[in-house]
């Protein structure tokens, strides 16, 4: 790959670059919310199999990356709803 073309490709952005050294639990989350608009943690368990604990996990490393954006349920203020932010 010449350099024009690597420079290109940067330029356009890979959305999933930041998701890219996260853990396979953090990109599966992040799968899983790529193809379902909002979740909460409890679904988001659901939908992966994975245990609550890794999902809170999953998260928390999405959250840092900037990669998912969180608010409160307007239903019920004790659960938060989750989304992709890439």
């Amino acid at each position: 790959m010449s350099a024009p073309e690597a420079v290109s490709a940067d330029e356009s952005g890979d959305r999933w670059a930041a998701v890219r050294d996260l853990p396979p639990s953090a990109k599966l989350v992040a799968k899983v919310l790529e193809y379902n608009d909002t979740l909460t943690q409890s679904e988001l368990a659901e939908e992966t199999l994975l245990p609550p604990r890794t999902v809170r996990y999953a998260l928390s490393r999405l959250e840092d990356a900037d990669v998912v954006d969180s608010r409160f349920s307007f239903s019920d203020a004790r659960k938060r709803l989750y989304s992709l932010n890439i």
